[in-house]
């Protein structure tokens, strides 16, 4: 089938890398190998074999609606995935390696296959398609009936085409075989796709499908009335992008752009398999695979709801839109159809505040204002077609044969492809890898005959073998685990099998009057469309017994179901399936534990003979798993099917329980399935009894032991008990001591997982009374003649959650995301330029309002420009300047550079422990391996003269580590082997032989923690820092009692109160989506080396290159075109990457890439430092009036540097410089002391230890509010900086000195408008009202200091190009990672220039244009380059002044342009900006000058370290859940004071995805190492959290419920472009508002052990101190709540409930 889409048929040429090479094809020293011949030619025979036998050898595959010719589909080898082939193969790089474990959602594509169904309904009929159950005689055959369409996907003749998203990264290569991959690249193009492009493969061309369409599109600034910026399609162009594309491009769905691909193809799958309009509630249920680190997911979800059916927001979540107060009607005021005729009294008002806000200029954007305006657009200018593009662009050929076409066995072309195609289809396939890849064999056989007797002929042998000579069969659906096992922990398969879904057993899913028969290869979505289906059918039944039926059916499937929701992720159960869970036996399964305490049987089938008959084996699921990773299950059998039993009509109860770190796609902690029945005391017929009894009980768990187990003893201890809370109370006792674990049990968490099978006890007692009441109502009300029942238990008023709820997340539904954004209208505003370069030559002398442009006349003139043109582009919300690539994927990152010839691939040699001398590194076990072309170490820098040093500041670090030389740290580079490819590179790597000397370090441990390097005195001494404002902070705080009677500032007595205590953060990772990449290409003779690399340091790249190669640096260019994201984490340590690379380059004078594995990443380049902190405050409280004032605090700060100094320095005194916050400490001293450890050099990271400072202050804030009986926003409001006050390092506030000083009134508007009193008022009496759910509030201030700290680093420089036609080139100095730096440049150029955005291009970063830069970092760069390019384009437009003057009147730039080259007028210009020498820099070291002014603030003679202040802040609201530790986020409002915005809608991305990563970092980041708190972990320091199945950031189900952003008003800042301010990482710490309203919860939760009721509003006023340490994870959250499940679990292992804290890495 073909489409008129645009991009379908993309072009799938070839990449240039990736060619296979037989053994014959690389010259190696042992090319005559006997023993690898021999066994290459036993691949052949073999493969010989079967092709006799009927099978074929090569796949058919198509991609984007072509069929790839056989020479390129021969390339696909059994262990390749799909990602590998469509990259290095195909040449499609759109679609992106994040993480290679199915964990991030960058590498997701659309599979699409024609499928019958497997799917029986009521009494046994296939359900939505033309099968009937088994086609195989050997099959068990179901039971005949009919039953309802389960509709997967629009329906194509006699069956259905289904579409299925999966994580390619793991997708093996050949289960795509006849199937039609579509990816990012098939969906949309920015550009017009011609017909005549053809595939780079030499045998066989295939046109592109011409791709136009007549829909065309404008958009709207949604409710922001101004254009979308240079990517916005006008009235009159055509549009290439398919809806989902546009939609994520004009919503602002995409910064660094990296996981836009990704997610453009997860939410094409979402709309191509829905059968009619999408509901939101769809999207909101199945956008569940996908990560983003930039956006904060809001304008993602906004884009997807856009394109759904219905908006999906509402009163659910407190209406995003603003829908004004709720009147007396009930109706929201801006809702009420009479709002302009009614005269309430709240209508008035509202009317009233609503103009204001219109007369003030203020922009408001909702998510409904946006989704429904977004709406009508879409309807109007994009054709409907577009949503059935995924069936459309379906190949005919893969539909079977239809007996009605005349064109079928007659001479048509396309019939006889299409018979031919079939043919070939029924065919099993088997694929022999036969390259130096030795990627083993791979079966798709097509009957279960086949299938079984490969089992026999190989299932004997080890299922991992590295012999060539032998080797076992794995079985392979989704690959899901085997992937894992290959990528991660090396395994070898020789033979894999992947059973076609002809066989219908394994795919088919029946339900019969007593059981589910589930196919176990069915796919884990399939079974959970089938459960909903199921439990959705009860009101379809047609008489009494089959309503019976449907009840048991919906009971047994709901649970099921509710699991399955939060299983892995959607593309992961698109593929995944319960044999395979089964046969994996993970100890932390989801499915295992719920599918026992079901009493589910597993069918086991094998075939003893090769002429015998099929034998079939029930073994029950709770026996089946004997060990960690071992089952019940002979080599020779296979897991046919899993056999569900239906639970009981009513008086049965089941539910699925689970806790994660983080609720999506994420593994649990502890997992469990549980089943009760229950019969009344008294059974005969109109006896009356008095309670319930239990029957049965079934509990099984995963997460408490190493195998899923049942709680046998607890289940003995219930039966034949009343069903009352004693009975289980006691059960809960019995379960301490069956599941009691040591303290270092694998996994760790001991005393967690065991109050959480506890805490899901008593859920599950709950949940059961309250579906035990539902079932006595209902009996009750069928017949008044029945038996009376015994009624339910009863249990207190603020226990009773209800029934559905008692289950926590995992039956509840997910919530809808939105919110609100506002900011000033757009408006030109003049800041610093009018200081530096003064009055623009062409503008007016009003500096108040804007400068006027050149060419401003020339929009008048073109008529066209003037309709559809705004002349200002400074101050419009413009959509990201690269927006339209990312999402069509045809933005390139370094990875995505094509393979020059000859290309290497390099992979590290890593130390595998630390603490130990380096022996020796021996590579000649790499060079052995075929395709392994080299291997570098230390010698080899020796050979070519270069220096091994490195390091930012000090070079204390070393590229490849020497022989002899201590290892710091797990994972520290010892050389580079580069390979033909990539899993070459890397099997050489691990070849490599290294060995460790421990001689003189016996006895003595590596330093990992910061308490370790205490007690080591492992510290930095040169580089600690002190800071002392006003007096002798140890003697003011030390009176003779805690508490003693001082004197304020003003004079005023009062009662000193003193707090002491610590307070704990860990590190984060940042986990930018595109890992660390770098291809380095040699040129003449090798003397010259250009670098693309994704680093936010090119000069710093280019340095060390040159260094340690030993080139001059003018021979050495790095280029940088964009970043999939960087947080500081490119800052330093994406150097050494390339440095390796480089090495190996020079040597072997022939290009290398390398790209690292995410896991590798993750382990060596370090974080966010962990810190500790020790203090000691005190208030002052005022007995007359109550009022508190700060009076001293004495603090010290640790943080942990790791093994190398990088950028730990900065970091702390950064800490030193905002652990103040927004409160002024009369007497003040700190000391920052940075910790040496052997956990990897740590780095910048987004706040670069600001945040940590800060969260510091704000834990100190809580302790004294505490202790002083004060709400804790009185105290922060009351001790506020006024304009009167200093900070502790001398900078004052106020315009002349550091601008605005806005938090103050900041604060007192969101606490007034949000009414924060009222919202602390609701919360303690939500808290009164339930036991097991607790709500906190927060309310949080920020000031962020803008400036790099070292003086040299202010400075940055720009290159303008103005050519003849109008345009612009602009290079500059800075990196593009997301933040919309060239974006907003752009805008500042055009505005120079009068020309619109789009005439105006920014090219990549590049050593060559702009030399000497600084890293892109601190926030600095749109304040530094923006400066840099208004400096450039002033030099030119001064030029060109003489020759606009010449000219008429309103001539356009192209004309002065064209004019000025023939005057021969320089229209290039370098520009150059510097902060000014007094408005940056401190010296930590320097003394007070002689002489020096006393009126001025101590410590001001060190410097100016800050430009300004970016300020904010932020107030949160949460809930959590007691007994599992779960929180969610209800609402957050932040409000960012960033000056006059060049861009409105970049700078709320960047607040919104900085909030989203601050409130990940302080709740669910935790990074661990194995350390004294993880002795599990092995060896010791190195890093267990290295990837994303144990590292969790926050997913798309985890943003605030409501998220409001507003910008302030008339807050120009003088010291800036166009009087903006830097935004990058102000907000970040706006995030921990969520923190420490999870604290506020939990706190609430704390005082219920005491209080069963709250009578005042503020929390704050009650209850203890304690530490609550960051991050808030699930962990901390549940074991801080101190109630009597948790204090009982922690003291029945001999714990202190009172003083117990979860383990963390610090």
């Amino acid at each position: 089938m073909t489409s008129n889409k645009p991009g379908i048929a993309g072009n799938i040429g070839g990449r240039g890398g990736g060619i296979q090479l037989s053994y014959e094809d690389e010259n190696n020293d042992d090319d005559d190998d006997h023993d690898r011949s021999l066994h290459s030619l036993r691949l052949q025979q073999q493969e010989r074999k079967y092709r006799a036998e009927g099978y074929r050898t090569t796949p058919i595959l198509y991609v984007n609606g072509a069929l790839l010719p056989s020479s390129l589909a021969k390339r696909a080898r059994p262990n390749q995935t799909l990602l590998d082939f469509l990259r290095s193969d195909v040449g499609l790089t759109g679609t992106k390696l994040g993480c290679g474990e199915g964990g991030c959602g960058a590498c997701t594509v659309l599979i699409s296959r024609y499928s019958e169904s497997h799917v029986v309904g009521v009494g046994g009929s296939s359900v939505g398609g033309s099968g009937n159950g088994s086609s195989n005689a050997d099959a068990d055959t179901a039971d005949g009936g009919d039953g309802e369409d389960l509709k997967y996907s629009k329906y194509s003749k006699n069956g259905r085409i289904v579409h299925a998203t999966v994580n390619a990264c793991l997708f093996p290569v050949l289960a795509a075989d006849g199937c039609h991959i579509t990816t990012i690249e098939g969906v949309g193009s920015w550009r017009k796709q011609y017909s005549g492009l053809t595939c780079a493969d030499n045998n066989a061309k295939h046109a592109v499908t011409n791709a136009v369409t007549n829909a065309t599109m404008t958009t709207t600034g949604s409710s922001q009335g101004s254009s979308q910026g240079s990517s916005t399609v006008e009235k009159d162009e055509e549009d290439y992008l398919h809806p989902i594309q546009r939609a994520m491009v004009d919503f602002h769905g995409s910064q660094c752009g990296f996981c836009t691909p990704g997610i453009v193809m997860a939410l094409y799958g979402l709309f191509s398999n829905e059968e009619g309009a999408t509901k939101a509630s769809h999207i909101e249920e199945h956008l569940d695979g996908n990560l983003c680190r930039c956006t904060g997911y809001r304008p993602i979800w906004d884009a997807a709801r856009s394109l759904c059916a219905d908006d999906g927001v509402g009163t659910a979540v407190g209406d995003v839109e603003e829908a004004g107060p709720i009147g007396p009607c009930g109706t929201p005021c801006r809702e009420c159809p009479e709002r302009e005729s009614c005269e309430m009294d709240c209508n008035a008002s509202d009317k009233s505040e609503e103009e204001t806000k219109r007369g003030d200029g203020i922009v408001c954007s909702s998510t409904r204002s946006k989704v429904a305006e977004y709406r009508a657009v879409l309807a109007s200018k994009h054709s409907e077609s577009w949503w059935s593009q995924a069936d459309d662009m379906f190949p005919e050929e893969l539909l079977p044969l239809n007996p009605n076409d005349k064109d079928v066995g007659g001479n048509g072309d396309s019939g006889k492809k299409q018979a031919l195609l079939n043919k070939r289809l029924a065919q099993p396939l088997v694929v022999t890898d036969t390259t130096i890849h030795d990627g083993g064999t791979w079966f798709q056989p097509r009957t279960l005959q086949e299938l079984l007797d490969l089992f026999r002929e190989f299932g004997g042998t080890s299922n991992a073998n590295d012999d060539h000579d032998d080797g076992g069969i794995k079985m392979v659906v989704g690959n899901t685990e085997v992937g894992i096992e290959t990528k991660f922990k090396h395994a070898r398969y020789p033979r894999m099998i992947h059973p076609s879904e002809s066989i219908h057993t394994l795919y088919e899913i029946v339900a019969t009057e007593k059981h589910f028969a589930i196919g176990a290869c069915s796919s884990l979505s399939n079974l959970q469309k089938a459960c909903h289906d199921y439990m959705t059918a009860t009101a379809a039944a047609s008489n009494d017994s089959s309503e019976v039926l449907s009840i048991r059916r919906s009971r047994t499937a709901t649970p099921i179901h509710d699991m399955l929701r939060w299983f892995a992720s959607t593309q992961i159960r698109n593929v995944a399936c319960l044999g395979g869970n089964l046969a994996t036996a993970s100890p932390i399964s989801d499915m295992n534990p719920l599918l026992c305490s079901l009493g589910a049987t597993l069918v086991l089938a094998s075939r003893p003979t090769a002429t015998g008959a099929i034998r079939r084996r029930h073994v029950p699921v709770s026996d089946f798993f004997v060990g960690y990773r071992r089952v019940l299950k002979g080599d020779a059998e296979v897991i046919e099917r899993v056999d569900v039993p239906l639970v009981r009509e009513r008086f049965e109860y089941v539910a699925p329980f689970k806790q994660a770190r983080r609720r999506e796609d994420d593994i649990s902690i502890v997992t469990s399935g549980m089943r009760i029945k229950l019969v009344p005391s008294e059974e005969k017929t109109g006896g009356e009894g008095n309670c319930w009894i239990i029957e049965s009980v079934s509990i099984a768990f995963g997460g408490m032991a190493p195998k899923t187990v049942m709680a046998n003893d607890t289940m003995q201890s219930m039966l034949g008990k009343p069903f009352d809370e004693a009975t289980f109370a006691h059960a809960r006792g019995v379960m301490m001591k069956e599941f009691a674990m040591p303290d270092d049990v694998p996994g760790g968490q001991s005393q967690y997982r065991l109050t959480l099978a506890c805490s899901f006890l008593h859920r599950f007692y709950l949940y059961c009374v309250a579906e035990l009441r539902s079932d006595v109502a209902e009996m009750k009300a069928v017949s008044e003649t029945m038996h009376e029942y015994p009624p339910a238990p009863m249990i207190p008023i603020e226990e009773d959650c209800g029934a559905g709820t008692t289950t926590g997340f995992v039956s509840a539904p997910k919530p809808s995301i939105g919110g609100v954004q506002r900011y000033p209208a757009p408006k030109v505003a003049v800041g610093l330029e009018a200081k530096h370069l003064g009055p623009d030559p062409n503008g007016t002398t009003n500096e108040t309002t804007k400068d006027l442009p050149l060419a401003a006349a020339a929009a008048a003139k073109n008529s066209k420009q003037s309709s559809s043109k705004q002349v200002d582009s400074v101050g419009r919300p413009a959509t990201h300047a690269s927006g339209p690539l990312h999402c069509t994927g045809e933005a390139a990152y370094a990875d995505d550079i094509p393979a020059p010839a000859n290309l290497l691939h390099g992979s590290l040699i890593l130390a595998s422990k630390c603490h130990a001398k380096l022996a020796s590194v021996d590579v000649a076990p790499a060079l052995q391996i075929p395709g392994v072309v080299g291997a570098f170490t230390y010698e080899d820098i020796v050979k070519l003269g270069g220096d091994n040093r490195m390091g930012p500041i000090l070079l204390d670090e070393v590229a490849f580590l020497p022989i002899g030389d201590l290892v710091e740290f797990v994972g520290q580079v010892l050389g580079i082997v580069v390979g033909v490819t990539q899993d070459i590179a890397e099997s050489g790597s691990r070849a490599v032989a290294v060995e460790y000397d421990e001689e003189g370090l016996e006895g003595t441990k590596a330093v990992v923690s910061i308490e370790d390097a205490i007690e080591a005195s492992s510290f930095w001494a040169e580089s600690i820092h002190e800071m002392r404002r006003g007096g002798d902070v140890k003697e003011i705080l030390q009176p003779p009692s805690r508490q003693t009677t001082a004197t304020t500032a003003d004079g005023t007595k009062g009662k000193l109160v003193i707090v002491e205590g610590s307070m704990r953060m860990g590190g984060q990772e940042h986990f930018y989506l595109e890992p660390n990449s770098s291809l380095v290409i040699p040129s003449e003779s090798a003397t010259r080396l250009t670098i693309y690399a994704s680093t936010q340091a090119p000069t710093k790249t280019q340095d060390f290159c040159a260094r340690v190669t030993n080139t001059s640096a003018a021979k050495v260019v790095c280029r940088m075109k964009r970043m999939g994201g960087g947080f500081g984490g490119k800052e330093t340590r994406s150097v050494f990457a390339s440095v390796a690379a480089a090495v190996a380059a020079k040597v072997t004078n022939r290009p290398v890439r390398l790209t690292l594995g995410r896991d590798v990443d993750m382990s060596i380049t370090g974080g966010r430092h962990a810190f500790l902190a020790k203090y000691k405050a005190g208030a002052i409280v005022d007995e007359v009036n109550g009022g508190v004032k700060l009076h001293a605090l004495d603090v010290r700060l640790y943080n942990n540097g790791g093994c190398k100094f990088d950028l730990t320095g900065p970091v702390l005194d950064r800490a030193l410089f905002h652990v103040d916050n927004c409160y002024y400490w009369p007497n003040f001293h700190s000391v920052g002391t940075p910790c040496k450890t052997s956990q990897p050099p740590h780095t910048a990271f987004r706040g670069f230890g600001g945040p940590q400072g800060m969260v510091v202050t704000e834990h100190i804030m809580d302790h004294l509010a505490l202790a002083c009986n004060v709400p804790g926003d009185q105290l922060r409001r009351d001790n506020m900086y006024t304009l009167d006050d200093a900070t502790p390092f001398g900078m004052r506030f106020g315009l002349s000195f550091t601008g605005k000083w806005n938090v103050p009134s900041m604060w007192d508007r969101i606490h007034a408008e949000l009414d924060v009193p009222g919202r602390r008022a609701a919360a303690a009496e939500f808290n009164k009202n339930n036991k097991w759910k607790k709500r906190g509030v927060s309310l949080l201030p920020t000031k962020f200091g803008i400036a790099f700290t070292a003086k040299f680093m202010n400075q940055g420089g720009a290159l303008v190009h103005l050519y003849t036609d109008g345009t612009v080139l602009v290079s500059h100095g800075g990196t593009e990672m997301g933040q919309g730096l060239h974006t907003k440049v752009c805008q500042v150029a055009a505005q120079a220039f009068g020309i619109p955005l789009d005439d105006v291009y920014v090219d990549d970063s590049s050593t060559d244009k702009v030399a000497n830069t600084l890293p892109s970092a601190a926030s600095m760069s749109t304040d530094l380059y923006g400066m840099a390019t208004l400096d450039a384009c002033r030099q030119i437009l001064k030029r060109l002044q003489p020759i606009k003057d010449s000219l008429p009147p309103g001539s356009t730039l192209k004309e002065v342009a064209k004019k000025g080259f023939f005057e021969r007028v320089d229209m290039s210009a370098h520009g150059f900006f510097a902060v000014d020498d007094d408005r940056c820099g401190y010296d930590w070291a320097k003394d007070a000058p002689e002489g020096y002014p006393a009126d001025l603030p101590e410590n001001s003679w060190k410097g100016h370290p800050f430009n300004y202040f970016t300020q904010g802040v932020a107030l949160a609201e949460v809930e959590i859940d007691v007994l599992t530790g779960d929180h969610k986020t209800l609402f957050a409002d932040v409000l960012v004071d960033v000056g006059s915005s060049i861009n409105p809608a970049i700078d709320i991305g960047q607040i919104e995805g900085a909030f989203v990563q601050g409130m990940g970092w302080s709740t669910m980041e935790e990074i661990v190492y194995a350390d004294d708190d993880h002795t599990w972990i092995r060896p010791r320091a190195k890093m267990f959290t290295t990837g994303p199945g144990t590292y969790k950031i926050p997913a798309f189900n985890d943003v605030p419920e409501r998220f409001d952003v507003s910008l302030l008003e008339d807050a120009e800042n003088p010291f800036a472009v166009h009087s903006s301010k830097a935004i990058g990482e102000p907000p970040f710490f706006l995030g921990c508002s969520v923190f420490f309203a999870i604290k506020d919860a939990v706190a609430a939760a704390r005082r219920g052990r005491e209080e069963e009721g709250l009578s005042s509003a503020d929390d704050n006023a009650i209850g203890d101190h304690f530490e609550f340490r960051l991050p808030a994870t699930s962990e901390r959250i549940r074991m801080a709540c101190g109630d009597a499940i948790s204090s009982e679990c922690i003291s029945s292992v001999g714990g202190l409930a009172s003083s117990f804290q979860p383990k963390g890495s610090v």
